[in-house]
């Protein structure tokens, strides 16, 4: 930039040399910072990455509730039901509940004594998937011969 000169004999006004440092060294910290944020917006694969793990933490976090929700309205419903299931009624299905347990711990001990070893290893992984998820089952479960055992009677008056 030329300076300008109608001026003169305003020597005060005139930039030092070390202003115009100063100057030339703000500019380029400026075109430094400017070039970076460019850089960060042409790096599409790292924005890509990064929006991805934002979408997959507020994946995460929807799941989480959504997983106690259910959770949550599931064990509503069970009580409700129960609480609705007339003593008679509660006592047949506790009653089937325990038949179906015993038969079912038979039957697995059977097919234990008879399986392979490979075939053991497998089923005593899965076993231990299902024991983890077994209350919400057996919740599930009870609820569904409840409204079973509800309908049922009603039929039957």
């Amino acid at each position: 930039m030329i300076p300008d000169k109608s001026h003169t004999g305003d020597e005060a006004a005139a930039p030092s040399p070390e202003e115009l440092r100063e100057h030339v060294e703000a500019t380029r910290e400026e075109l430094g910072e400017t070039v970076e944020a460019l850089a960060a917006k042409s790096d599409v694969k790292t924005r890509t990455q990064e929006k991805t793990a934002a979408v997959r933490q507020q994946v995460a976090e929807k799941t989480t509730q959504v997983r106690a929700q259910l959770k949550d309205k599931a064990t509503h419903a069970a009580h409700a039901v129960q609480d609705r299931t007339p003593e008679p009624v509660r006592a047949k299905t506790a009653a089937a509940t325990e038949q179906v347990r015993d038969k079912a711990v038979h039957v697995a001990e059977l097919a234990r004594d008879k399986a392979p070893q490979p075939v053991r290893e497998k089923a005593g992984h899965g076993m231990e998937a299902a024991r983890a998820k077994r209350t919400t089952l057996l919740a599930a479960a009870g609820a569904f011969v409840a409204l079973l055992l509800i309908r049922r009677s009603r039929r039957h008056r």
